[in-house]
């Protein structure tokens, strides 16, 4: 079975794929950690990131496996972890000229396809259920308000998780910071020329504003369940 589930930054993607995937036994693909690797390798060989070709040479040259450890997943860019070097503010910023680059794309629907042959995925990203999996039996747009998304994100960098405490708290002039950055990402994505950030026909739209990590993975897992 391939779940796709696609959304804007902060809408809790990541976390929902990777509980889905805790509890169903399904192999995890994270494909944003991909784009973000890819991203991490140009910033760190000082490429200029609109420059197409460069980039897309580093996408096809670079290595991007996953692993697990007492964090959960972990994320190795040529053999080294990067679990934490691609959640930076510096990658926030980068990631979106790169995963915009038809090239780069082109590579990593490649490498995604291939992981997800003949086993269960649960994938997340911009573009699953447009692109990646067009044949995924289950698919989610899960969306969030901004602002809900940004303190997400802003807990997120304090080593927290906002969709687990909902008490959690962020500074304020960081999570306005991350709002702005979120609203240009939104925006940026949408409008891209290479498989621009939008619900596929036929997916489930799902707003995690209220609800808890448990009821989002509850209304998925019942999807599941019903397109066996």
């Amino acid at each position: 079975m391939k779940v796709a589930i696609d959304g804007p930054a902060g809408s809790g993607k990541s976390t929902v794929a990777h509980a889905i995937a805790d509890r169903c036994g399904l192999t995890l693909l994270d494909t944003g950690a991909m784009y973000r690797s890819v991203a991490l390798a140009c910033v760190e060989r000082g490429l200029d990131l609109e420059d197409r070709d460069a980039v897309a040479e580093v996408a096809r040259a670079v290595a991007i496996t996953f692993g697990k450890d007492e964090r959960g997943q972990t994320v190795q860019l040529d053999g080294k972890d990067v679990t934490s070097a691609i959640r930076t503010p510096e990658i926030d910023k980068a990631v979106s000229p790169v995963s915009a680059n038809p090239l780069v794309r082109e590579a990593m629907v490649a490498q995604q396809r291939a992981i997800g042959e003949g086993i269960d995925v649960v994938a997340e990203g911009r573009d699953i259920g447009t692109v990646v999996f067009p044949d995924a039996e289950v698919k989610v747009f899960l969306t969030a308000d901004p602002a809900a998304r940004a303190l997400r994100r802003a807990v997120q960098r304090d080593g927290g998780d906002a969709a687990k405490d909902a008490d959690a708290t962020a500074d304020e002039s960081a999570v306005a910071e991350i709002l702005a950055d979120l609203i240009r990402r939104d925006e940026y994505d949408s409008n891209r020329e290479a498989s621009p950030l939008r619900p596929a026909e036929d997916a489930v739209h799902i707003d995690s504003s209220d609800k808890t990590v448990d009821e989002v993975v509850d209304l998925i897992v019942k999807l599941m369940e019903e397109a066996r």
